[in-house]
């Protein structure tokens, strides 16, 4: 856990060595070898002209190299909640300020952050179509958990999940949900994620 240089709280994982991904996020989005992730608390509203380099400027600062990985969210960072399944782990962070059917209706767009942030650790590599798949698992765990509690939607509008393999190695040609390694990330994930719902209201509805 850092601090940024307005005083919030940042998720920091510097990956050595570094890691092939497969993120959603603006910062460092699609398939590609990746040396750092960040998880960046904003102010509820807050929006950067440029959060890419809003991102580039505060990695730096935080002695990360190369290319990244870049989320921001108002969730609460040091509220982080793990999973765990086989050689899986997750980590996400909860903010459910505004949920959302992901095939409803057109509405306002949100102003807020309310965000729910994903980010797998693959314990072995996987092929760029069973990288696809595997963040396609993981948002659909994430689903599932929300299911379960009651949210009345699959998401936020503004939901991002990065999934992180080894980059040497033979690769796994599958990802989803009843494969060995898809099923230890959606089981993983779903853990993280209904661990976060499961906190105080105050914490989980930022």
């Amino acid at each position: 856990m850092h601090t940024a240089p307005n005083g919030l709280p940042v998720l920091v994982w510097h990956l050595d060595p570094p890691r092939r991904s497969c993120a959603s996020t603006v910062v460092g989005g699609g398939i590609g070898v990746r040396r750092w992730v960040l998880n960046v608390q904003v102010e509820d509203g807050q929006h950067h002209a440029d959060p890419v380099l809003y991102v580039a400027e505060l990695a730096a600062a935080l002695g990360c190299h190369g290319e990244g990985v870049g989320f921001l969210t108002a969730a609460p960072v040091t509220s982080w909640t793990g999973g765990h399944s086989g050689d899986v782990d997750a980590v996400a962070t909860v903010g459910l300020s505004h949920p959302t059917w992901a095939a409803a209706a057109d509405e306002p767009s949100s102003v807020g952050v309310g965000t729910i942030n994903v980010v797998g650790f693959v314990s072995s590599p996987l092929s760029p179509a069973a990288l696809v798949n595997a963040a396609m698992t993981a948002t659909e765990a994430k689903t599932q958990a929300l299911v379960e509690h009651g949210v009345a939607g699959t998401g936020t509008p503004t939901d991002a999940v990065c999934v992180l393999t080894p980059v040497e190695g033979t690769a796994d040609p599958f990802g989803g949900p009843r494969s060995r390694l898809g099923a230890d990330l959606a089981r993983a994930v779903h853990a993280a994620v209904a661990t976060g719902l499961s906190a105080p209201e105050a914490e989980r509805r930022s």
